[in-house]
């Protein structure tokens, strides 16, 4: 899998449509995000998109633009594109977005495979027509890894072509500690999942943080600022013993007690 992942991104043309930001939103939508939850954070992605100082971050480039794709991503065989790249550059072109974004369908897929989630938001930008001053995916998720490639040979592949990858990893059930989860979601983000320069993770552990710890996510990263939110780990600790397939020996364990 990684190996055709590598020859799908060593071709492609340049793009020649100037933005600043080429931004892929990769959100989780695996069987561990129930309905509810599921709903809050599309709401949020949706009230970011509309919101005031979200598009003052994109009017404050140097192109005044960013170009933006919503890509949903559960087990290996599940990502999708729920909203294809667009140009936000202006009220109406936010509003699109937002608009196509809320009336898209919601489903609850199988497994988690944060690996799969970012090979398929990195080959997103493989000729999207754009040219961006900076590529960065945004990836939210509830658990760590558990099928699929491991996933921190994927991601060094991924910033090797120069996209930055942050994290928002949502903890919205912190007493729920079956299959499926693990504790301190955002070491485990911090040390397997986000990186480049500049990167940074937004953890999430309350229903009443969520919509606004999206927007806040979604300014620092138009605006290239990883610092100054209260919820923001600019430079996370990382620990160099820490096991990145943590969730693939819980998924063993309980496969196969």
């Amino acid at each position: 899998m990684a190996g055709l992942f590598l020859l799908a991104m060593a071709g492609g043309a340049a793009a020649d449509d100037q933005v600043d930001l080429e931004l892929v939103l990769a959100v989780d939508v695996s069987g561990s995000m129930d309905p509810d939850e599921q709903a809050l954070q599309r709401t949020g992605y949706v009230e970011a998109l509309r919101h005031p100082e979200v598009l003052d971050a994109i009017r404050s480039g140097l192109h005044g633009r960013i170009a933006v794709t919503y890509l949903e991503w559960a087990g290996p065989a599940t990502p999708r594109v729920v909203v294809p790249w667009r140009i936000i550059d202006n009220r109406v072109s936010a509003e699109t977005f937002a608009g196509q974004l809320a009336d898209a369908p919601r489903g609850t897929m199988r497994g988690t495979s944060i690996s799969s989630g970012l090979m398929a938001a990195a080959a997103l930008f493989e000729n999207n027509g754009y040219a961006g001053m900076r590529k960065v995916i945004d990836m939210s998720g509830d658990g760590p890894n558990n099928m699929g490639e491991p996933v921190v040979p994927v991601r060094d592949l991924v910033l090797s072509r120069g996209i930055v990858i942050n994290g928002l990893p949502i903890t919205l059930r912190p007493g729920n500690r079956g299959y499926g989860s693990i504790e301190n979601l955002d070491s485990y983000y911090a040390n397997c999942v986000i990186g480049g320069p500049g990167a940074f993770l937004v953890a999430v552990s309350d229903r009443a943080q969520l919509i606004e710890a999206i927007r806040r996510k979604m300014v620092l990263e138009i605006a290239d600022l990883s610092g100054g939110f209260e919820y923001a780990q600019a430079t996370p600790t990382t620990d160099p013993d820490y096991d990145c397939e943590i969730g693939e020996k819980q998924r063993r364990m309980w496969l196969d007690p």
